[in-house]
């Protein structure tokens, strides 16, 4: 069993940065599929990305391709989403998952435990 909390989240202005976290408790975690999704009010909760167990392998939704960064460090039992160049429709609440298949994956219902979410607010 894996428990996940996330922080970070905060109210920053378009073009801003911030960086999320995620800490993991739990044995499963090194082993596990990292992914990070988000839900903006009245959508569905949807992919952001995703990193495999080594670190080595990442995928980006297109919408934030190029300035979101997923990264983890496992020592630490530790996933991140460095985010730059916020935009206001980055507006959401933002959910950590892990996956115990290990590899990769955009699918929501291939992620075995969530964090409860931390709302990030980008105002234009």
């Amino acid at each position: 069993q894996v428990q996940l909390v996330e922080s970070g989240g905060g109210l920053v202005q378009a073009g801003d940065s911030l960086r999320l976290s995620c800490a993991a408790s739990g044995r499963s975690f090194s082993n596990s599929a990292m992914g990070w999704f988000r839900q903006a009010p009245g959508k569905e909760r949807e992919f952001v990305a995703t990193i495999n167990w080594s670190g080595r392998v990442t995928y980006y939704a297109d919408s934030v391709e190029g300035r979101f960064t997923i990264s983890r460090v496992n020592a630490k039992n530790t996933v991140y989403l460095q985010m730059n160049s916020l935009k206001p429709e980055d507006t959401a609440v933002y959910y950590c998952a892990g996956a115990v298949r290990g590899s990769t994956t955009r699918q929501k219902n291939e992620y075995n435990y969530w964090g409860q979410g931390t709302q990030v607010t980008v105002s234009s």
